[in-house]
């Protein structure tokens, strides 16, 4: 059919399909395999990095260029990579808990796990090498036995120091007080160095008794002392510092919990 003007029209081509003729059988390309030179994308891995429990899910970016890769807008988005442990870094770790927290069990836990090399300093085993005149905080905290704290956690710090000059990695347990600012957490920095990572295991005082219970030595304390240390520890909420409430975790849980958390400070993702 013809108009009365012009020349007459092109066939019409139904919505969705390109013009022209259709295209014929796709010639085999060498080395290129059948259904197009892109190969079918993998399934998604089985299993995810641990998420302890508590963490809010990581969302999506907001905006509408957050988090757009580059090309055409296909709805894409770009989800920062996920936390799967500390993995090879070398980290020094401050582990600060009350009496019977479980910090040197913990502790010690963790370093034995780590792919690479990783030492323990306990606080405790270092201020014991004192054997004649040891001076047992049980019979009286006096200027002797906090003489020898200090001397103690001073030894820790230089051992630390010297274990991350050779790129061996190390985790310390203090019962470090948030009102110590000096003597504590600051003292600690001076003597590892700024990049000290501290994290707090604190569990229920019903629990923290029940562990100091089953102490013997000089380190079992009275009740009145675990509560009374337990409650200064308390001061470390609102602080800004990880906390950990280890009060149904096991030992295995927690340290793999605490990895989460220094990698999650490593790489600057949020705590919480």
């Amino acid at each position: 059919m013809q108009h009365g003007t012009g020349a007459p029209l092109p066939p019409q081509v139904p919505v969705g399909h390109p013009a022209g003729p259709p295209p014929g059988p796709r010639a085999h390309v060498p080395g290129v395999p059948a259904h197009g030179p892109h190969p079918p994308v993998p399934p998604p891995p089985a299993h995810l990095p641990y998420p302890p429990p508590g963490t809010a899910p990581v969302a999506a970016p907001h905006g509408p260029a957050a988090g757009w890769s580059g090309g055409p807008a296909t709805g894409h988005v770009v989800l920062p990579p996920p936390v799967v442990g500390t993995g090879a870094a070398t980290i020094a770790v401050l582990l600060i808990g009350p009496a019977g927290a479980g910090k040197t069990t913990v502790a010690r836990h963790w370093a034995t796990r780590r792919p690479v090399p990783t030492a323990h300093i306990s606080l405790d085993d270092v201020r014991e090498w004192v054997c004649s005149g040891f001076a047992d905080p049980q019979s009286g905290w006096n200027e002797h036995s906090e003489a020898q704290y200090r001397l103690a956690r001073r030894t820790c710090g230089f051992a630390a120091r010297n274990f991350l000059a050779n790129g061996i990695s190390c985790i310390l347990d203090d019962a470090v007080f948030p009102d110590w600012p000096v003597v504590g957490l600051g003292g600690w920095k001076r003597h590892v160095g700024p990049g000290l990572l501290p994290v707090v295991l604190l569990p229920g005082l019903d629990i923290v008794l029940e562990r100091n219970a089953e102490r013997s030595g000089n380190r079992r304390l009275a009740d009145e002392e675990v509560a009374a240390i337990h409650g200064r520890m308390a001061g470390w909420y609102g602080s800004g510092l990880p906390i950990i409430d280890n009060s149904s975790y096991d030992v295995e849980t927690t340290a793999r919990v605490l990895d989460d958390v220094l990698a999650r400070a490593i790489s600057g993702q949020p705590l919480g």
